[in-house]
């Protein structure tokens, strides 16, 4: 999308109706109701709803003024995203269609409209699952909501203008080049372009061409920085159309300069490979389905840099808001973007569609710099060979700068694209995390990535049994530990960033897929800690148990992990140093930091305490932590062998084992243990985790803004909730209620009652004019805790 600095938003003020009659092309509803954008046909329940709520055809009505500033010239109007199939009216008359709910598309307003105040705009938007359309025709592992959901703005224009500018950079590990590619509408005779590059807040000119002539513009740029996943550096560009001096269109936008490119051995940005560890996003959000503004696109970019610490993000399944790809532009975070569609192929007019969705996804997304690859095959689709030579020509033809491929849930496919990805689902807990690259892809000589994993493989829920939970913990580090093994593996996205809402033929049968290392809400469950601990740039430190012996089956801890970056970790029970635990006690030594496994609740007490010679005491501790992971029947055959050791050479008899267990180990009926772990690095003590007996719950809330600006629309800020023991730890089986009371500028969105699930819970609250508002959590148990906000008038992109 280019961007131009005339921007008149129309996201209030406008009408909606629940269902659509022709009648309305003409006139404005009189029991319409007033609503804002970005919009959702259906406010829907967290989970257990039918997904035909929200398939619907509905319509959108709204006035526009005739200002003397459009008089001789020509106005467009543009819509960010329409879910899913559009019909444009303007004083009775047809404007345009639009059959893609996932890209932008314009109309021009200028010989339609009336010197008037009371223009009157209709918008038909048809969100039924029935469109010959992708990506629709058969089941769909995603709701696809409804609405107009992103922003709507006119643009004013001189008659000539700048239609697109595909702005690039080349040859950047050499001598960087800085290259435009404009197209105009009207008439650009005696008109020249001048390109500008923003650098230390100064504007400089690389140079001008004659506009009627310029089929690309090309210029030698000096000391800019390279943009990478580590210094995100952005360059504004701006492009001028003149002619005698005067400025006839201008438009600006950024670019960074880099070379990203999937080579037979791997990913290489600007020439130094990197391993890609990404996750999968949905642009799906509880209750409003797609209807989401500005910051919370915004916030699940800075969630997947800053809290799960990964550096890229596949757009499944579909090309999303481009608030969300601007901001992986400004954090440094790879973005694999795709057509839309899901496993099916339709018709000839279908698959026409999904060439014209391919030809838009590139034209909109091709100047953000965190673009990398882009997806030209429908989702786990069969082979097609003339329809995705098709596709795949379309994205080269519009972008030779890129790369292409298409995300198989097929090994050994045709592969025209130059970058095989694999929906990799064979890691099954005991076996390896992914399969190898030569067993895959049948080319290769070309790129190839894991673009899924895990997933529906082992779904999790924050409120699953512990075992479980770290079972899920397992299996993502198994799966990233297997891909950092494998030189020739680009890198994976994992199954996915969150929780979302699926249909009926999916999921958990409560219309949720319980996929995401987070929860729907984006709270993040323990799996989240494998992906975050992956740097050094700040402490990251999870004990991934309760250490409670009665969640287990038995009585036996079975195997507890502490997810770190730390250099060591350090065991105290009830204040006596036990042990400390390294990186050699990872069995995922292929990680930068793999979790360690603690498999050591003895230490050297049975020497010091009990007084047993050394290698009587380790024959003993390693039956007792046999005895601990296994339990008394089902030990291996080691364990057995090693226990009759004891009793017929050692002497011991099997009340004394049973003694010691009790005592250092599981204790059933007796006094509770209290564990604490302390996370060393460089010698120093930067994180401590204490597991007790629970004396004492509280709630904990961290709010994405306290200070909501009201720019192109509404704002709305995310609370997450997490109930928390005395110590710190998640609360994984507090369901409880809360109670919610908004005033003052802020409204809810979605229930005033709403339970915690796995101890953690969520809230939107959005803007409804200016000046202060709150939210007060009440429940019995915790009283009322209060969340201040205020809420400001801000500048528009």
């Amino acid at each position: 999308m280019i961007k131009r600095d005339n921007r008149i938003y129309l996201n209030r003020e406008w009408q909606y109706s629940d269902q659509f009659e022709e009648k309305m092309v003409t006139a404005m509803q009189a029991e319409a109701t007033t609503v804002e954008l970005p919009h959702t046909v259906e406010v829907l329940p967290y989970n257990y709803f039918d997904e035909s709520l929200y398939q619907k055809c509905v319509c959108y009505q709204r006035k526009i003024a005739y200002t003397d500033e459009m008089r001789e010239k020509r106005v467009f109007l543009v819509f960010e995203g329409v879910a899913h199939y559009a019909k444009v009216f303007l004083n009775g008359s047809l404007l345009c269609k639009h059959a893609n709910g996932y890209t932008a598309f314009e109309v021009e307003l200028t010989q339609y409209m009336k010197e008037a105040p009371d223009n009157l705009l209709t918008v038909m938007v048809d969100s039924r699952e029935n469109l010959n359309i992708p990506p629709f025709g058969k089941v769909i592992d995603y709701m696809t909501y409804g609405g107009i959901y992103r922003d709507v703005y006119l643009e004013v224009r001189e008659k000539t203008f700048l239609s697109d500018a595909f702005i690039y950079a080349t040859n950047v590990l050499d001598k960087p080049k800085l290259n435009v590619k404009p197209t105009f509408s009207g008439q650009t005779e005696g008109m020249e372009l001048e390109v500008f590059l923003k650098k230390e807040d100064n504007w400089e000119s690389l140079g001008s061409a004659d506009a009627k002539n310029n089929t690309e513009f090309v210029a030698d740029v000096n000391g800019v920085k390279l943009w990478s996943v580590d210094e995100p550096n952005l360059y504004e560009v701006k492009v001028v159309l003149s002619q005698e001096g005067t400025i006839i269109d201008q438009i600006t936008d950024t670019i960074g300069f880099r070379e990203a490119i999937f080579k037979e051995d791997g990913f290489y940005l600007n020439g130094e490979k990197l391993k890609i560890r990404g996750v999968n996003r949905h642009q799906s959000y509880a209750y409003v389905g797609y209807a989401m503004p500005k910051s919370m696109q915004k916030y699940d970019a800075q969630l997947c840099k800053k809290q799960l610490k990964v550096n890229g993000v596949r757009t499944s399944h579909y090309p999303q808001s481009q608030y969300f790809v601007e901001e992986c532009d400004r954090l440094g975070l790879l973005v694999f973007t795709e057509l839309p569609g899901w496993q099916h192929i339709g018709d000839e007019a279908w698959k026409a569609q999904a060439c014209r969705n391919v030809e838009e996804m590139v034209m909109q997304y091709r100047n953000h710099p965190s673009v990398i690859l882009w997806g030209v095959r429908i989702n786990e689709s069969i082979d097609d060979e003339a329809f995705y030579t098709k596709t795949n020509q379309i994205a080269h033809t519009l972008d030779a700068t890129r790369q292409t491929s298409g995300v198989r849930f097929i090994e050994k496919s045709q592969l025209l694209e130059d970058v095989y990805a694999f929906n990799d689902f064979s890691h099954m807990g005991d076996n390896a995390g992914c399969k190898r690259k030569v067993e895959v892809t049948p080319d290769p000589k070309k790129g190839y990535l894991i673009s899924e994993n895990n997933g529906h493989m082992f779904p999790t829920k924050a409120f699953d049994d512990e075992r479980h939970r770290v079972e899920h913990v397992k299996r993502h580090a198994k799966v990233l530990d297997d891909v950092a093994s494998q030189e020739d593996i680009a890198g994976s996205f994992t199954w996915c960033m969150f929780d979302y809402n699926t249909h009926k033929d999916f999921g958990s049968g409560d219309r949720i897929c319980y996929h995401g290392v987070m929860d729907m809400f984006r709270n993040p469950k323990q799996a989240s800690g494998v992906y975050a601990s992956q740097q050094d740039d700040e402490v990251y430190f999870d004990v991934v148990s309760t250490m409670d012996i009665g969640e287990h089956p038995a009585g036996n801890l079975g195997e507890v992990y502490a997810v770190t970056n730390a250099d060591s970790v350090r065991l105290y029970k009830n204040e006596i140093f036990i042990k400390e635990f390294c990186r050699k006690n990872t069995p995922y030594m292929h990680l930068k930091h793999g979790p360690i496994l603690i498999d050591d609740f003895i230490g050297e007490q049975l020497v010091e305490v009990e007084g047993m010679p050394k290698q009587k005491a380790d024959e003993v501790k390693q039956l007792l932590l046999y005895v601990g992971k296994y339990g008394m029947t089902n030990l291996p055959a080691k364990a057995k062998l090693l226990a009759a050791k004891l009793i017929t050479i050692r002497g011991m008899k099997f009340e004394d084992g049973v003694n010691l267990f009790n005592k250092y180990m599981g204790n059933w009926g007796g006094t509770v243990t209290t564990y604490r772990f302390e996370a060393i690095k460089d010698g120093n003590v930067v994180g401590t985790i204490v597991k007790g007996p629970v004396f004492d719950i509280r709630l904990d809330t961290k709010v994405s803004h306290t200070v909501l600006l009201e720019e192109e629309t509404y704002d709305v800020a995310e609370v997450h909730i997490c109930a928390r023991d005395q110590n710190g730890n998640t609360a994984h089986y507090f369901q409880e209620p809360l109670r919610l009371h908004t005033s003052g500028s802020v409204s809810l969105i979605g229930p005033d009652v709403i339970s915690l699930k796995g101890g953690m819970g969520g809230v939107y609250v959005r803007s409804k004019g200016t000046g202060d508002g709150s939210l007060l959590i009440e429940s019995d148990r915790f009283g009322v805790q209060e969340i201040e906000f205020t809420v400001t008038k801000g500048r528009s992109r």
